[in-house]
């Protein structure tokens, strides 16, 4: 488990891309932490349950001749 941010830290954090908020309802956003941060905000007001703000620390490219071997790969039909 990564270390807890301190605040300082998540302020400097607040605009950079690459936070996910995850909710019970599946209305999940991604974007800036000031984003997610915002849509927290507007769900409190509306007494919903805040929800799960997590950091996507990985991300993964795939190019088009990748995407094509893992439909191959599947079965599916790549014409």
């Amino acid at each position: 488990m990564a270390d807890k941010l301190t605040h300082d830290e998540l302020v400097e954090q607040l605009d950079t891309p690459g936070w996910r908020l995850v909710t019970d309802d599946d209305k999940s956003k991604s974007g800036t932490l000031k984003d997610v941060l915002e849509t927290t905000h507007q769900r409190h007001q509306r007494k919903q349950p805040a929800g799960l703000i997590k950091q996507i620390e990985t991300s993964v490219e795939l190019d088009m001749i990748q995407v094509q071997q893992l439909w191959q790969h599947l079965g599916l039909p790549t014409v």
